[in-house]
């Protein structure tokens, strides 16, 4: 069903014997099919424009009265000082819940502090130096798939390359020897999130789940099969004993460090689908970004390729040698800037909270526009321009903490930022010094919001070997 015939022909009841259509509800609301459209295409376009020059207003969102901060100062009291009062909003709970559950992407409260407080110690640093080698492995596939395509393969969209190999490496880390069907586990993942941005307008438009949409079918049939095959994995490796020093096994093996429970079966599926489905979309899209900002930019380019062959990269039999990629980390840090895979945090007050000056009533929706921060005209000296020395180590730590948020902030920062910023950087090493990637067209491809930030018609790139 297309945005024209749903808006036009969907009924919705309104009492007894009636009904209005979905355009009807539209103008209800002050809106236009046009709004939903915008929406639907991304919701960064909704945003009015003085989320990048302001530092909080107060707007309506699709028939939400809306608020936007982005001072630093107010997002701290938000993020961290009023982290009790906050709540998950529901669009980006009926968005996500049907294929990750409970876990900790999509609870709150009780369940949500029980589930961190357990899954904490599987992403400690020393952990994820552990998995290094596995990232390792995935990466070098990726550059001999490469390095061996046919002379005249032409060019390749870079998005499904940089998931298959983040999928491959979270794959690798988490269920190892498995015999999962990587390409059908990613298919199925991709044809959830497709359909995600219709869950999220519907819900702030106050339209029933059971409305039909376009992939709403296929998104059902896709969340079914990915928790099967989740549940499978738990299953089995139980049925095996438990144990193992992969994300899985140690996940098994965690208990509450307050009470000693472990995680219930459906919390086992839950995170491991959460840490799957986040670790490699969001991994996968920093990876897209910076690869194609690097090819826009060779002197940048060039300064990672020297700083790769001073360090070297035999990052699986020592993976101390990432702590010495800083110029790297920068470069990444930077294209997290300009294109945050997670372009937004969305939060609901529980009770009344004060931010400066206004009073942000209980009920109301509270966004962080991560994307807009990230270009904030108060904030940053040439927002739009990539420059990867604005995080050189003393810049970055004179900066305020909560102008730059890729990761989110307070009690519910990314718990796997260390395992994420490894993987690119491992990736980068691995893939740089032996292939160049050129862009297909001259202008960077449109960002578009789909509960993470990809590039409308994808990243097309045409590979080539580097000259030794």
């Amino acid at each position: 069903m297309g945005l024209r015939v749903a808006t036009a022909f969907c009924k919705l009841p309104v009492s007894a014997g009636e009904t209005i259509s979905l355009r009807e509800r539209l103008q209800d609301l002050g809106g236009a099919p046009g709004v939903l459209a915008t929406m639907l295409r991304s919701m960064v376009d909704a945003w009015p424009e003085e989320v990048y020059a302001k530092p909080l207003i107060e707007t309506r969102l699709l028939g939400q009265q809306t608020v936007f901060v982005m001072e630093p100062g107010l997002i701290r009291t938000l993020l961290v000082d009023e982290a009790g009062s906050l709540q998950r909003e529901a669009f980006m709970t009926r968005a996500l819940a049907p294929a990750l559950g409970a876990g900790l992407l999509t609870s709150d409260g009780d369940r949500w502090r029980a589930q961190r407080r357990t899954s904490a110690p599987v992403f400690r640093p020393d952990r994820v130096r552990d998995f290094v080698p596995a990232m390792a492995a995935a990466a070098e596939a990726t550059r001999e798939r490469w390095l061996n395509r046919p002379a005249d393969a032409g060019a390749f969209d870079l998005v499904p390359e940089m998931m298959r190999t983040a999928l491959d490496i979270i794959l690798a880390t988490m269920t190892p020897g498995e015999g999962l069907d990587a390409e059908r586990f990613g298919a199925a993942m991709e044809d959830y999130l497709g359909q995600t941005n219709w869950k999220m307008a519907y819900v702030m438009l106050g339209l029933p789940a059971w409305l039909p949409h376009p992939g709403g079918r296929r998104g059902r049939e896709a969340a079914r099969e990915l928790r099967a095959v989740a549940a499978g994995l738990v299953n089995a490796r139980r049925a095996r004993g438990g144990g193992g020093s992969d994300l899985l096994g140690l996940l098994l093996a965690a208990r509450d460090p307050a009470t000693g429970a472990p995680l219930s079966e459906a919390e086992l599926v839950d995170n491991l689908l959460t840490f799957v489905a986040a670790g490699h979309e969001t991994v996968a899209l920093a990876l897209t970004w910076t690869l194609r900002l690097l090819a826009d930019h060779p002197d940048v380019e060039r300064r990672i390729l020297d700083e790769i062959a001073r360090v070297g990269t035999g990052f699986a039999d020592d993976p101390a040698r990432l702590d010495a990629l800083s110029y790297t980390r920068q470069v990444v840090m930077e294209a997290m800037r300009l294109y945050p895979p997670a372009p937004l945090l969305v939060r609901r007050a529980a009770r009344s909270i004060r931010l400066g000056d206004t009073l942000i009533p209980a009920g109301r929706s509270v966004h962080v526009p991560v994307y807009a921060l990230h270009r904030h005209r108060l904030l940053w000296d040439r927002p739009d321009t990539f420059d990867p020395d604005r995080f050189a180590p003393a810049i970055h730590a004179a900066r305020d903490r909560y102008a730059y948020l890729p990761f989110g902030a307070g009690p519910r920062v990314c718990i796997g930022m260390s395992l994420a910023l490894s993987e690119c950087l491992v990736v980068l090493a691995t893939l740089l010094p032996s292939v160049r990637l050129r862009p297909v067209q001259a202008a960077m491809p449109e960002a578009r919001f789909r509960v993470t930030l990809r590039p409308h018609g994808g990243m097309p790139m045409l590979p080539m070997r580097r000259a030794a």
